[in-house]
């Protein structure tokens, strides 16, 4: 199908980044909650130089050096499009930051030194820990010097500073800001107010104790955002672990895509700049006086009414409590949603699997594991009470990968049996396998969920956990863990047999397809046909088409996509039956959920898989069905709460804006009314 019947997916993606800056924005935010949406904007952003701007740029190259003008102008385009978006978002920021957030703090007595001389009230206490604390990790480097061997890291924060030496001439010294070794921000109590000061103002108020005889000219913060993408080929064979490890110590030098300094720097001294540290094929961009505001996360002030009412996790019972929790799961489908409730169930699951001596067996993948995991913690407990574990840990989740290497190698230690994918194939699913035996009897209970097995992200991304003890669909879970146990590409889509789970590279795109063509079908025969669908990202472009197809058949498709969304909305004679809303609250929406009406015979399945090119050519995914009634009944019920939101969730029109929805009647904020259904329903 054309490209124009498509959305851009990088547009996209700045589309929703744009949403998560005017919730910055948003004037009903608690203060402290609007800084978070900076910083959340900002990491988002720096994410997209390291990992989407290289391909992007790449593909202008190739185009531009190929035959096809009609491509190479295309690619262009896109790319100055990407860079205007980025710039009108980085003044919204700026606005919002300086305009509403500075002077909000400033009625709360807090005052932010912000691109201003430091106050005299606090410039003592001010030098005094920069000569106790800061002092001791600057490194300046002056450029004139030849010989002088300096790269800049990505991402770390730098000040060029211009000084008169007494010789009389300009030389440009780098000092590097130590925000690795040191808080971004120092807070200080005088004059009945809470100052607070960036790092980089600290140094630059005390440069005089760096260069005592010299004039300093001028200061200007800059950073360096380099390529994130790893470079291991598909077919290696060695030591996979350790080839990725040798990977992460050349990320941080990796090709430059953008030079982000602050404003006020001399042309030819920015030339000098580039010319020094080899950033010529790098976007040279022009910010604020400040980066790497992502920092913003770890604003030193905590001050009542300043942050959302906490909404305490529902505890959830597993049966009557007489039970364990296997022996519960194998009478009753249970369905755990955090954060709104808590993952103690989650933890529960693999500590009694560890101890319990009727479990024999214990299969788990691990995509992002918590830094200090107790699930990791319980395998290890599980490995050395006699149990046989095996673990796949995915090495290549995208920032992830040190800290699952690091488990892997601390399991590997405690004896359980470490499973590595094919390394041109991500495993993504999230499902675990218990094998139990007694009385000679074998028995299995499981879990898939629709986000990581991770009780640090667990706190703030809505997810939905399914414990299963349904003897057909955990067969296939066996099944799968054993094809992934021999480390091999998928292959033959027929090798395994899959008639409950939706498994990626074997019949998850095909099962889809089926489902849709079934409401056409229905549609076409005058039947009630719709289609609901929830994910994070939405992109590719053959399950697109079908979509587009079953709009054109007259189903009615309700879409909910957080992030990227390829499909263009409400297009006469494509889409027009196509509605999509994205949902940006205090949680982040990471549930995938599809149902299909099936002529009134309702079908829903979650699961780990986006509609995305990587997830259906280039991962395992998993995505399971509800047998439960009563369970489908609640998953329905949290999702309609979300398709009425109109406080929080806005309208994708089919020029890729983020509509406001109309307020009229009832208002309905879908994360808080799942709370209250969900504290209702548990009593």
């Amino acid at each position: 199908m054309q490209s124009a019947f498509f959305f851009d997916r990088d547009l996209s993606w700045l589309s929703f980044n744009g949403r998560v800056l005017e919730e910055a924005g948003n004037s009903h935010v608690p203060i402290l909650e609007r800084i978070k949406f900076l910083s959340i904007y900002s990491s988002n952003l720096d994410e997209f130089y390291r990992v989407r701007m290289p391909a992007v740029m790449a593909l202008e190259k190739i185009h531009q050096k190929g035959a096809d003008q009609q491509a190479a102008e295309a690619k262009t385009a896109i790319l100055k499009e990407i860079t205007t978006i980025i710039n009108r978002q980085q003044e919204r920021f700026g606005a919002i930051f300086t305009t509403e957030i500075l002077p909000l703090l400033k009625e709360k007595g807090i005052h932010l030194v912000y691109n201003e001389p430091m106050p005299d009230s606090i410039k003592e206490e001010v030098s005094a820990y920069f000569y106790t604390h800061v002092m001791a990790f600057l490194q300046p480097v002056y450029l004139s010097i030849s010989g002088i061997k300096f790269f800049p890291e990505n991402n770390k924060l730098y000040l060029l500073t211009v000084i008169e030496g007494e010789r009389g001439f300009n030389e440009l010294v780098i000092i590097n800001i130590p925000s690795d070794n040191l808080p971004r921000f120092y807070a200080v109590k005088a004059d009945n107010k809470q100052y607070v000061v960036f790092l980089d103002d600290i140094i630059k108020d005390n440069l005089s104790a760096i260069f005592k005889h010299a004039v300093i000219k001028g200061c200007f913060s800059f950073k360096i955002t380099r390529d994130a993408e790893l470079d291991v080929e598909d077919d290696y064979e060695g030591d996979l672990a350790r080839k990725i490890e040798d990977q992460l110590t050349k990320r941080d030098f990796g090709l430059a895509t953008r030079l982000l300094h602050e404003p006020g720097i001399e042309d030819g001294h920015l030339q000098l700049l580039v010319m020094a540290l080899k950033l010529q094929h790098a976007s040279i961009i022009r910010g604020g006086c400040y980066h790497n505001l992502k920092d913003l996360g770890s604003f030193p002030v905590n001050e009542a009414g300043m942050s959302y009412d906490k909404w305490p996790a529902i505890r959830v019972k597993a049966g009557d409590g007489s039970l364990s929790l296997f022996e519960a799961i194998e009478k009753k489908d249970l369905l755990l949603h955090p954060p709104y409730q808590s993952y103690d169930l989650v933890l529960r699951f693999f500590n009694e699997a560890a101890v319990d001596p009727d479990v024999s067996e214990i299969y788990v993948t691990l995509y992002r594991i918590a830094s200090d995991s107790r699930i990791g913690h319980a395998l290890v407990s599980a490995a050395r009470n006699g149990k046989k574990v095996s673990v796949l840990v995915e090495l290549k989740a995208r920032f992830d990968e040190a800290n699952n290497i690091r488990w892997a190698k601390k399991m590997k230690a405690a004896g359980v049996k470490i499973i590595y994918s094919a390394l041109s194939l991500k495993v993504h699913a999230k499902i675990a396998l218990v094998k139990r035996k007694k009385e000679k009897r074998i028995s299995c209970v499981g879990l898939l969920a629709t986000g990581n097995m991770n009780e640090s992200t667990a706190r703030f991304y809505t997810d939905h956990i399914l414990f299963t003890g349904h003897p057909e669909m955990l067969r296939e879970m066996e099944l799968l863990f054993i094809f992934l146990g021999h480390r091999k590409k998928a292959g033959n889509p027929g090798l395994i047999n899959f008639n409950h789970i939706l498994v990626a590279q074997f019949n998850l795109q095909e099962r889809f397809l089926q489902m849709i063509d079934r409401e056409i079908t229905n549609a076409r025969a005058g039947k009630e046909a719709a289609i609901t669908i929830k994910m994070n990202n939405l992109e590719e472009k053959v399950l697109i088409s079908k979509l587009y197809e079953a709009s054109q058949a007259g189903v009615q498709i309700r879409l909910i996509v957080r992030s990227i969304c390829c499909l263009k909305p409400g297009v006469p004679g494509l889409s027009e039956h196509i509605t999509v809303k994205r949902i940006v609250d205090r949680y982040l929406e990471h549930g995938r959920i599809f149902v299909f009406h099936n002529n009134a015979a309702t079908e829903l399945y979650m699961g780990s898989a986006d509609w995305m090119n990587r997830n259906i050519y280039r991962r395992i995914e998993v995505c399971f069905p509800v047998y439960d009634e009563t369970i489908k009944d609640q998953m329905l019920q949290l999702l309609q709460l979300q398709l009425d939101d109109n406080g929080q969730a806005v309208a994708i029109d089919q020029h890729l804006n983020n509509v406001p929805l109309p307020k009229n009647g009832t208002l309905v904020y879908s994360q808080k009314a799942i709370y209250e259904l969900l504290a209702k329903q548990q009593g």
